[in-house]
């Protein structure tokens, strides 16, 4: 199948680079305008009690969000002069009520949370119309009109908060798009040897990023999308694109220098590293689809816009990248590097083991793998050691939830947060909220003492009320993210409802409650998607089923190294000063699951890269010995070289200035370095020379199974003009 297709991109090469361009210039005009449409929320789960709360008090007692708060100071008065009030209500009246609907200040209420402990400040909380991405985009027009005459004026709040993520979002996007792009391709040069071969992968993540753009703008008129998505989708865009073009581009060379025509050496290459592609490309789409079964929308976005990405990188490798190479044929070296350097590439195989294309296969990579084989228990402990101390931190694990403390220090909405904490009542604008339905207002006066006897709450109130339905406010001591506050929520939960009615728990630690646990609840079904479907997949590939389990161990303990690190870094706070981020005490829980999909998925990549060029040899040779070593020196540098590539694409994204996209990236970076040197430069080696043919084994049903229907990498194709033959037995000895 994939020697067929890549001899219909040879052949329509033109018509379907013409597509390619029409579909760049559409996802460049229509696509890039996502960025309008998108949302900062979407961490709560919409089916949660916290979830239903917030609806019951929005039909009964009307929308009462606080979008903003607007902080007004006075230089020398308080607010208990009469300029100080005339100068904010004149304010707050003038705004258009189109936009802002309700707002509540201290001269309303003679509420004392509203005052500053010296009572120079006080703060105004507005409730704007429409859904979030309407009230950020009125904010800009309201903006200059909250300033109020002779007061220094502050706006925090949600809305703030989103807009400020939005805006740096966007600019940390571009930023990172600008330094990487001239930085991958000087790499890409280096790697490649030559700037036709080198620019390549750039152009599939080009088509990738703008691909995955357009399908995130789609999504957005059928459900809400994250504003992070758009960080994912960039990463995993350029990332992939990059893997498979290194992959694919670099066979294509190698069938060049065998001394095969171009329509051949692209047939060949797509029945090769194409079927690679392919396979990689569903595994890890398939990791990423596992965020689908979250309710989410952060973590849903994030699904969607994975899987957007990945599916168009591998649809364009497949298809773009066979027919641009089939436009260049032997022009893909040209503007070369190494011609002047090392003299022309040899354009036949040798008949001693060697390809053709980088010299003899037995160099670095063959050696240490030689090397590792000779003493192979020896770093399967001494590797394992370093991996599961490395992973012990995250036993000690502490969730958390987002607050404005995830934007860089200075940024005014989260300065306006810290303000209100210090020299306000603690949590005014977060506290826990009951929604309470009684039969005829019996019982609620009762439920309100109950609700203040619990222990570290500070304060309980009726602040609306409409027929049968009230709120409750709830104040308390302590961070609104903590396992205290967490458990405060639990301990109301458990007080009884007035006779006849019903009570529904809400508000931010209510919502991150909610949320804790239904990502516990949902994350066994996830790793059984992901581990179910990687077995699987491994399986049709390499008709194994001692390598899927492996490569599912392997991956899980890269994993576990990533994760105990977040723990030391993020949660205890080491190195936040390198960062630049505000540790918290806690991870937030949706990003581990995120960093799970999609490590899970890069490190089956790289698997896939490997075992393939290793189940190649081994299928000429039948010697494992001989598989493992050719096959890490003839994937080993590719390998390398995409773990750097994407190292750099990573690594710009984890200067972001939004902290849990910074620990996505510090994640993935500590991820992809350990599972392309520690992993599967040594412990591959190791592991699979302890296993012997056992690498292969697999029950004869099964064996049958895969002999009709596995997905046998070339099998359409006849073996190249030069085998490789087995090495003596004195080179494999321990």
């Amino acid at each position: 199948m994939f020697e067929r297709l890549g001899r219909a991109m040879f052949r329509r090469r033109w018509q379907v680079i013409g597509l390619a361009v029409a579909f760049v210039a559409f996802g460049g005009i229509w696509g890039t305008q996502v960025f309008g449409s998108l949302t900062t929320g979407g961490f709560d789960d919409p089916a949660s009690e916290s979830a239903r709360a917030l609806d019951r008090a929005e039909e009964a007692l009307g929308r009462t969000g606080n979008d903003l708060v607007v902080l007004y100071r006075s230089p020398d008065g308080t607010v208990d002069d009469p300029a100080f009030r005339q100068a904010v209500t004149e304010t707050l009246d003038a705004l258009p009520k189109d936009v802002v609907t309700r707002a509540i200040t201290y001269w309303v209420t003679n509420s004392p949370a509203l005052v500053s402990e010296d009572r120079r400040s006080t703060y105004a909380v507005l409730t704007m119309a429409g859904d979030e991405p309407e009230r950020v985009e009125a904010l800009k027009e309201i903006d200059d009109d909250l300033a109020a005459p002779g007061l220094d004026t502050k706006l925090g709040g949600i809305t703030a908060v989103s807009r400020d993520i939005g805006e740096r979002v966007a600019s940390d996007i571009a930023r990172a798009e600008t330094l990487s792009v001239p930085v991958l391709l000087v790499l890409l040069v280096v790697v490649f040897g030559g700037v036709a071969a080198a620019s390549l992968p750039l152009v599939l993540g080009g088509l990738a990023i703008l691909g995955a753009f357009t399908a995130l703008r789609g999504l957005s008129y059928l459900t809400d999308v994250s504003v992070f998505s758009i960080n994912v989708v960039t990463i995993l865009g350029l990332g992939l694109a990059i893997d498979y073009g290194l992959f694919m581009t670099g066979r294509f060379r190698e069938e060049i220098a065998r001394g095969l025509g171009v329509e051949d050496a692209i047939a060949r290459t797509m029945a090769t590293a194409g079927h690679t592609v392919a396979v990689s490309g569903v595994t890890v789409a398939v990791s990423l689809s596992a965020l689908l079964i979250f309710p989410m929308t952060f973590l849903r976005s994030m699904g969607f816009g994975g899987l957007s990405a990945v599916v168009i990188a591998m649809a364009a490798a497949l298809t773009v990248l066979p027919a641009l190479l089939g436009v260049l044929g032997h022009r893909v070296d040209a503007l070369s590097l190494r011609r002047s350097r090392r003299g022309p590439r040899p354009a036949v195989p040798t008949t001693d083991g060697t390809d053709g294309t980088d010299g003899a296969d037995h160099g670095f990579w063959y050696r240490l793998a030689h090397s590792i084989m000779r003493r192979p228990v020896i770093y399967v402990v001494g590797v394992l050691a370093v991996l599961l101390l490395a992973g012990s931190p995250f036993l000690r694990v502490e969730f958390g939830g987002v607050d404005p403390r995830v934007l860089p220090a200075g940024t005014e909405s989260r300065v306006v947060s810290e303000i209100v904490d210090r020299d306000f009542v603690r949590n005014s604008q977060l506290p826990i909220e009951a929604i309470v339905t009684t039969s005829g207002g019996a019982g609620l006066e009762r439920y309100v003492a109950a609700v203040r006897d619990i222990g570290r709450v500070t304060g309980a109130d009726v602040t609306s009320q409409a027929g049968d339905v009230a709120r409750v406010t709830i104040s308390y001591e302590g961070d609104p993210i903590s396992a205290q506050a967490r458990e405060l929520v639990t301990r109301v939960r458990d007080i009884p409802a007035p006779p006849g009615g019903e009570v529904l728990v809400g508000g931010f630690t209510a919502e991150l409650a909610d949320q804790l646990g239904t990502t516990a609840d949902l994350l066994p079904w996830m790793a059984l998607i992901i581990v179910g479907a990687t077995f699987v997949l491994l399986f049709l590939a390499f008709g194994s089923v001692v390598l899927p389990i492996k490569a599912i161990a392997m991956n899980v303990l890269s994993l576990g190294a990533s994760f105990g690190a977040l723990v030391l870094i993020f949660q205890d706070g080491h190195l936040s000063g390198l960062l630049n981020f505000t540790p918290t005490g806690t991870l937030e829980a949706t990003q581990p699951i995120l960093v799970l999909a999609i490590v899970f998925g890069l490190s089956t990549d790289y698997e896939v890269f490997l075992m393939s060029r290793i189940r190649e040899v081994y299928d000429r040779t039948g010697d494992n010995a001989t598989a493992v070593a050719v096959g890490l020196q003839r994937s080993g540098r590719i390998i390398t070289s995409a773990a750097v590539l994407i190292l750099v694409v990573i690594g710009l994204f984890s200067i972001s200035g939004i902290t849990f996209i910074k620990l996505i990236g510090v994640a993935m970076i500590i991820a992809v370095l350990v599972d392309a040197t520690i992993v599967r430069a040594l412990l591959v080696p190791a592991t699979m020379r302890l296993l012997g043919n056992l690498n292969w084994w697999a029950p004869a049903p099964m064996r049958r199974f895969h002999a009709r229907h596995g997905l046998r990498e070339g099998a359409d194709l006849p073996p190249p003009t030069a085998d490789l033959r087995p090495e003596p037995a004195g080179a494999q000895t321990d």
